[in-house]
């Protein structure tokens, strides 16, 4: 079985995601970067899991962001 196209995949992030831009300090990136890395996590899902636990947190429970089965990244 073949590789799936970036077309393919992009095509699908744009149906099953909404993006959002975040903007950090210089040298924040690559520091965030290594505490996900150290974890087995990708940035994004870091990111991700940073948010869940924060919305669980203060009692904000968001369904949308539960981790998907199907994620290619969550």
């Amino acid at each position: 079985m073949g590789k799936t196209s970036a077309a393919a995949k992009n095509k699908y992030a744009a149906k099953a995601y909404d993006r959002i831009a975040l903007q950090v300090y210089k040298g924040a990136k690559d520091k965030l970067r290594a505490h996900a890395d150290a974890r087995g996590e990708s940035l994004n899902g870091f990111i991700n899991r940073a948010i869940r636990e924060a919305l669980e947190r203060d009692g904000a429970y968001i369904p949308e962001m539960e981790p998907r089965t199907d994620a290619q990244d969550d």
